[in-house]
């Protein structure tokens, strides 16, 4: 009887103390963890390969964590969980803006943590399994889903798009012409209890909706419909 492998993850913090007790916790919780002090650490470590997701802090020497995901994102969809002491709602914002997943402030629960991270890690497994439903319905407009490489194309060139914004994205076209609500996205693609007035998926809508739609404040593809949530329409059509 075979096993499958554990996920593996890389903890990019320049706090020895933190960054010491994330590996430990998370080695003792099933993961294959390693770690790096900087950006230049990081990236010597990604020359090994590409992890099944990054714990990332915002505050580095050198090359901060937003710097980071940007670089990151050009060569990757892998999930960002990022970590900061600064727990404003702009920090929040431009550190989603930018391509993380998720963003935990400091200080926080290891347990929250690994819930958070778990979640990042269903994410791309909830997507594999609609890809099923996406065969039939992966083309719209001038765009294509790539279910396999989870990408997305339009007329052949690669969106850039984070793994948060990929999930979205195929949820909505596995379900066309259907009323999403945000609570059903949100447990979709997130897995863990949010704040009411979590407001992620919209804002993560608002960026899919500038890489997609020809007239963003006027949306063909993602439409919201109010006080129930949003509607894929893979025609294009506005209403």
């Amino acid at each position: 009887m075979t096993t499958s492998s554990p996920h593996r993850i890389l903890v990019v913090d320049d706090d020895p103390d933190l960054r010491d007790l994330l590996v430990t916790y998370l080695g003792t919780n099933g993961f294959a963890v390693s770690s790096a002090n900087d950006g230049n650490a990081m990236w010597a470590a990604l020359e090994a390969g590409m992890p099944d997701a990054i714990v990332l802090d915002l505050m580095l020497p050198g090359e901060d964590g937003l710097a980071l995901t940007r670089a990151l994102r050009v060569k990757s969809s892998v999930p960002i969980l990022m970590l900061s002491a600064r727990g404003e709602e702009l920090d929040r914002v431009i550190g989603l803006e930018v391509g993380a997943d998720d963003y935990l402030a400091k200080p926080f629960g290891p347990r929250e943590l690994l819930a958070r991270l778990r979640a990042l890690l269903r994410r791309g497994q909830a997507s594999a399994t609609e890809s099923t439903a996406l065969k039939a319905q992966a083309r719209f407009g001038p765009f294509s889903l790539d279910t396999l490489g989870h990408r997305l194309l339009r007329d052949g060139q690669e969106v850039a798009l984070t793994s948060g914004e990929y999930d979205l994205l195929a949820a909505l076209v596995a379900h066309p012409n259907r009323v999403l609500s945000r609570d059903t996205l949100v447990d979709r693609l997130r897995g863990y209890e949010r704040d009411p007035f979590d407001r992620s998926i919209d804002n993560r809508v608002t960026r899919l909706r500038r890489k997609i739609e020809l007239e963003p404040a006027a949306p063909a593809y993602i439409r919201t419909v109010r006080g129930e949530g949003y509607l894929f329409t893979p025609q294009g059509s506005q209403a």
